[in-house]
């Protein structure tokens, strides 16, 4: 599974906003600290606006915070929200009946299996979690510790 640049934004959004929740961020901050494009990010943030994620207060001290506690942002609804399909195979796409396989094929629900899984792991995680593996909130000078995605895995000691 591969998430879409869209997908991806999204996350990072959150994830920033929930690592600064004591002021209000700005669109071109996400931008500078991801080299992204601030056009591209503010589609992102107009949708995570939408879904009610993202509270935007507008004016010339605004900014962007979060509109929910990060325990009740789920990244498995976030990903079901910003990407737009979950086709892994052609197969997958109601429109395509070209697949000589078709009326044998086991792959495609081997796929459905695992696309299931995939999500089922998203349903388990929210921002809460992915924040409580992050490092201190960046500076605005941009510098700033890799951030890590992935849960803590205890050393054996």
């Amino acid at each position: 599974m591969r998430l879409t640049s869209y997908t991806d934004y999204a996350l990072r959004t959150l994830i920033f906003l929930g690592m600064n929740r004591d002021r209000l961020v700005t669109i071109q901050d996400i931008a500078d600290l991801h080299g992204i494009s601030k056009n591209h990010l503010m589609k992102v943030v107009h949708q995570l606006g939408v879904t009610g994620m993202v509270d935007t207060v507008r004016g010339r001290n605004g900014g962007l915070r979060l509109k929910k506690e990060p325990a009740d942002i789920n990244i498995g609804v976030v990903v079901r929200n910003t990407e737009t399909d979950f086709y892994m195979a052609e197969c997958f796409d109601p429109g395509n009946v070209g697949c000589a396989y078709a009326a044998s094929c086991a792959l495609k629900g081997v796929l459905n299996a695992a696309t299931a899984a995939y999500l089922k792991v998203l349903d388990g995680v929210t921002l809460a979690d992915v924040l409580a593996n992050q490092p201190a909130a960046p500076a605005r000078d941009g510098k700033v510790s890799p951030l890590r995605l992935h849960p803590r895995v205890p050393v054996a000691g």
